[in-house]
């Protein structure tokens, strides 16, 4: 049996303290009214990100916009007052906007955080039962690895539902669908093409979708858990031929709850804007970051002394998957990029200018961190039975593929006045000694080897 070392639960403690602290902060520091707003933007002019703002042609412009326009309503002979009043508008509909954005920021950071790692176990769960269905021979001396990774799930999902329901509620604005008066023709507020999408992006069914979702997850990785369990101590087969039956059900349900998942949660972040290849897109952002995270708790297992039967063979196999899958994102990347960018079709193509121009640096980082670092250093088959290149390759994955979901929320979120900063760092340390605590504890609970699994004989001595 596995026992959760005292230091690596203070240090999961300590993350989470950490955390805590850091997303407070956030939220106590970010604007309360468009008059905090307005010394922002004053001290942005001044020269402490003025040059930043100048270069993604964001708000400072608008702004000298506004003063530009002030200035020529003053000399207009006809229609003076009616401009200046109409410029006032116009400058404080703006400085809403981004009352609005910096107040995102704090929430846009949680947000991101936690469906990454909700997604991450998610993943794992995925990969879990692929090789149920599969029924692979190399993999169940890892399977209590991969449920103990699962015991995040309902975790996250609870936080996570928690969070779709403050949404609802206004407490904050990363979903513009949900702002008042958006699907009302007498609203200031209203779009037509939001209106147009009412039936299915509504609060009600929206949240009903997130609970179905979410609780069909949950019972599945319950059952199945539950049934492994059983078979460690049966006679026969019976219980591993019913996780068979459910696991092959689960993926039916898996593969369509995942894509209206990533319709629902991110894309309708941005909902004038879709993709046909986006479920596709997200699946293989989420999977690559749960078999990688199979492979570093894999890896640190196996150095504190435990998981005797992993040999090397079934770290070079994770690690093929982490490569393979890897390679599969970006093409996924690409064929989305590729032909929304050749086509050039006005509503599409915004999507990747915004993110081109506002957010350069993390979306290109994206694609070298999630594909040319993984190709360079995994293709490798030695390299594959490495842990230290495990480990460090599973790292820049990980975070990776943080900065991918980073790229898909936070510019319909927090537009151009996105930073890694204390609110993101923070809401990343929690989670992660959340996950850390829930994953490792979970561990504990049960023995490491599924020693009633028809084929582990077969696990156990894999060779490859």
């Amino acid at each position: 049996m596995y026992t959760f070392s005292s230091k690596l639960k203070t240090f999961s403690i300590i993350l989470m303290a950490v955390g805590i602290l850091g997303i407070g902060y956030g939220f106590l520091s970010a604007p309360k009214d468009i008059q905090e707003v307005e010394k922002i933007l004053a001290a942005d002019a001044h020269g402490s990100h003025g040059a930043a703002h100048e270069a993604t042609a964001g708000a400072s412009h608008k702004e000298a916009g506004h003063h530009e326009a002030a200035e020529a309503s003053h000399e207009s002979h006809e229609g003076g007052e009616h401009a200046k009043v109409s410029v006032a508008d116009e400058h404080e509909k703006h400085l809403e906007h981004v009352l609005h954005q910096l107040q995102n920021k704090p929430w846009s950071a949680l947000y991101v955080a936690c469906i990454f790692f909700l997604l991450l176990s998610m993943g794992t769960l995925a990969f879990y039962a692929i090789q149920q269905v599969a029924q692979a021979g190399w993999s169940p001396v890892l399977f209590r690895v991969m449920q103990g990774i699962t015991a995040y799930l309902p975790v996250g999902s609870v936080i996570f539902f928690i969070i779709l329901i403050l949404c609802g509620l206004h407490f904050n604005h990363i979903f513009v669908w949900l702002d008042k008066g958006i699907t009302d023709p007498t609203s200031a507020n209203y779009d037509e093409i939001i209106a147009g999408k009412a039936g299915y992006l509504n609060f009600y069914f929206w949240i009903i979708r997130a609970a179905i979702f979410l609780i069909g997850w949950n019972l599945y990785r319950y059952q199945s858990r539950k049934n492994c369990l059983a078979q460690d101590d049966a006679k026969d087969d019976l219980y591993y031929k019913k996780n068979f039956k459910l696991t092959a059900g689960f993926l039916v349900f898996f593969i369509v709850s995942e894509s209206i998942m990533s319709w629902d949660w991110i894309m309708s972040i941005d909902p004038h804007w879709f993709s046909t290849l986006f479920g596709w897109y997200v699946f293989a952002s989420f999977f690559v970051s749960g078999i990688t995270t199979i492979a570093l708790v894999t890896v640190y297992l196996k150095s504190k002394g435990y998981l005797e039967y992993v040999n090397t063979s079934h770290i070079h196999d994770l690690a093929k998957f982490m490569f393979g899958i890897s390679v599969f994102w970006t093409y996924l990347w690409f064929s989305q990029f590729m032909l929304i960018w050749y086509a050039n079709i006005p509503e599409e193509v915004t999507y990747f200018i915004t993110r081109i121009q506002l957010y350069n640096l993390p979306f290109f980082g994206a694609v070298v961190m999630n594909f040319v670092f993984p190709l360079l250093i995994l293709i490798n088959t030695d390299f594959k039975r490495l842990s230290w290149v495990i480990v460090m390759a599973g790292i820049v994955i990980l975070l990776g593929h943080y900065v991918d979901f980073f790229n898909m929320i936070m510019p319909g979120t927090v537009g151009d006045k996105w930073f890694i900063g204390i609110p993101e760092i923070a809401s990343i340390l929690f989670f992660l000694g959340l996950f850390i605590f829930v994953v490792f504890t979970a561990l504990t609970k049960a023995p490491l080897l599924a020693k009633r699994n028809p084929f582990i004989e077969e696990s156990k001595h894999f060779h490859y």
